[in-house]
């Protein structure tokens, strides 16, 4: 059975996103940019890229090489069509994070936005395993309502997610990352118009 991310479209996830009711497009992006921004390192791989909300951040000089991975190789084909620019540098891999984590490139940071909720906690221990990096940056969806989609009138392609998505807590994932020895260096918080909030934790080996 295929993922239900290979199914939906990067029109509908994006016009759904950056709804003024939703404004998660929005928010992500900028606080990808403080995420790109807040180490010194020359690596980083972007778990889950969708359509490259915040490639725009990514600054040539700083980076040796950036590495987009999604489940959705279309999602990946537009990344490429949207970034020429990033040639040479942007590398897209079309990796499904539950079980091909060993195809994982090395990078000394992993940026997670949203996409723990679709793989569980134990797969993204996984994938973090095989890429090594020192430091981590989690985007995760904190639900004050029973609804984890807001409500839009996109709300029904989002309809298979529910047999893959996890409710994330903040607690569990610390803990799930201090066993395999990442610590948390940094936490914050970004309200959404609809109770809903995003908070990065970041993480150091």
């Amino acid at each position: 059975m295929k993922n239900p991310w290979e199914e939906i479209s990067l029109a509908d996830y994006e016009n759904h996103m950056k709804l003024d009711s939703v404004m998660q497009l929005q928010a992500m992006n900028k606080m990808m940019k403080g995420q790109l921004n807040a180490y010194s390192i020359s690596s980083v791989i972007i778990f889950g890229i969708a359509g490259g909300n915040g490639l725009e951040h990514i600054q040539k000089d700083k980076f040796i090489k950036v590495y987009g991975v999604d489940i959705n190789s279309s999602y990946l084909q537009s990344v490429m069509q949207r970034f020429p620019h990033l040639d040479g540098l942007l590398e897209c891999l079309c990796i499904n994070l539950i079980d091909e984590a060993d195809r994982l490139p090395k990078a000394d940071l992993v940026i997670a936005n949203l996409l723990i909720e679709y793989i569980g906690y134990e797969c993204f221990q996984n994938a973090i395993r095989q890429v090594n990096p020192k430091y981590v940056s989690c985007i995760i969806q904190i639900n004050t309502e029973d609804n984890w989609v807001s409500d839009s009138p996109y709300l029904h392609v989002f309809d298979g997610l529910a047999r893959v998505h996890h409710q994330m807590e903040e607690t569990i994932l610390e803990k799930v990352m201090y066993a395999i020895d990442y610590h948390v260096i940094k936490t914050f918080e970004h309200k959404l118009p609809n109770g809903k909030k995003l908070v990065q934790i970041d993480f150091e080996k």
